[in-house]
């Protein structure tokens, strides 16, 4: 495995080393690398320990961060996106426990664990673009690679969310700033399937002609079989002014598992965005999740959770000091003495490089 993936590192590095070598005002560069490294301390301050074992109970029910008074790396992730004509490709390699966190649904397959997106395209024309392998879900606000995000935790809503589409998808230009994208996919997050459902996705965007206000409407429904997940979402982004923009994301999923009544989940998410210099930047995400119904394998309650993200930012590297409560109706969490809670507060200090 460790073999095979060194390989591969050394295959593409060479590879881009040799189109470098090429005249580009002759032949302009066909092969594009990028990357992304991240990684994070985070200390929960209930400092809360098992009375059993006395492990350390982390606090924490959302993607990739669940440490305690620990060091981590995040997730390092190499890109290649090659193009040729009107054909193009792009395979996007993570490594790390965020991206077996990401790859959870294909465990069995240890070769897939590593990869995060791998696609072919085809541009029919400047309006019309088919897309077939695996991509990162156009459903909800934030993104796996924590380079792409102001805050480094992530919400209940793309923790519980889809993380990744396999599929085939059609990318449409309707003209002006509306665009449409349809498509058939596996069951979300999973790469090989023994089972005829499939799911269908669409995404509906448009925004302003100065594209200082964009909207995003998003699908996911599954088909066949006795198993049914449909969910919703919408995503806004505005740009108040230079210095100020918002964002908001809403979803709702419903499930309905086999001969059972089905149940729904929600959320609904805020971000302010303050930029007074280009080195500082500040978010604070207000985030309502409500899965009382149990719908999906979260806590049987409702969260809300506020986080406060500064961002210095050094050229390319962003370091990121943040705190976070989480307050949900029920005692999910545990206090210091370990007894159950409803409230818990969190710091994490991390730092974001991409290239």
């Amino acid at each position: 495995m460790n073999k095979r993936i060194f390989t591969s590192i050394f295959f593409i590095a060479f590879y881009a080393k040799s189109f470098s070598q090429i005249d580009s005002t002759k032949n302009p560069p066909f092969l594009i690398i990028t990357g992304s490294v991240d990684a994070y301390y985070r200390y929960n301050f209930a400092n809360a320990k098992d009375p059993e074992t006395g492990n350390p109970i982390t606090n924490n029910y959302t993607s990739f961060t669940n440490s305690q008074n620990s060091f981590e790396l995040g997730m390092a992730s190499i890109q290649a996106a090659h193009s040729f004509g009107k054909a193009s490709a792009f395979i996007d390699l993570g490594f790390g426990r965020k991206a077996e966190e990401f790859n959870y649904a294909n465990t069995e397959h240890s070769t897939l664990s590593s990869l995060k997106q791998a696609f072919v395209s085809y541009a029919v024309s400047d309006k019309f673009k088919l897309t077939i392998g695996k991509w990162a879900t156009h459903i909800g606000y934030e993104l796996a690679d924590a380079y792409l995000n102001r805050n480094y935790s992530m919400n209940y809503m793309f923790s519980y969310g889809p993380f990744s589409h396999t599929g085939l998808k059609a990318e449409i230009g309707l003209g002006g700033k509306n665009a449409l994208m349809i498509g058939v996919a596996n069951p979300s997050d999973n790469v090989t399937t023994l089972t005829s459902r499939k799911y269908a996705i669409a995404q509906f965007s448009t925004g302003t002609t100065n594209d200082k206000v964009k909207a995003y409407l998003n699908y996911q429904g599954s088909y066949g079989g006795d198993y049914s997940v449909t969910q919703f979402d919408v995503v806004v982004t505005g740009n108040v002014s230079d210095k100020f923009s918002i964002g908001y994301n809403g979803t709702v999923q419903s499930v309905m598992p086999e001969k059972t009544n089905g149940d729904s989940w929600w959320g609904s998410a805020l971000y302010l965005n303050f930029d007074p210099v280009s080195t500082f930047g500040l978010t604070l995400r207000g985030e309502y999740f409500d899965n009382r119904k149990a719908a999906i394998a979260a806590p049987a309650t409702s969260i809300l959770d506020i986080t406060l993200s500064p961002n210095f930012k050094i050229s390319n590297l962003t370091i990121i000091p943040e705190l976070r409560l989480d307050a949900a109706k029920n005692e999910i969490f545990f206090d210091h003495e370990g007894n159950p809670a409803k409230t818990t507060f969190t710091g994490i200090l991390a730092a974001t490089y991409h290239f």
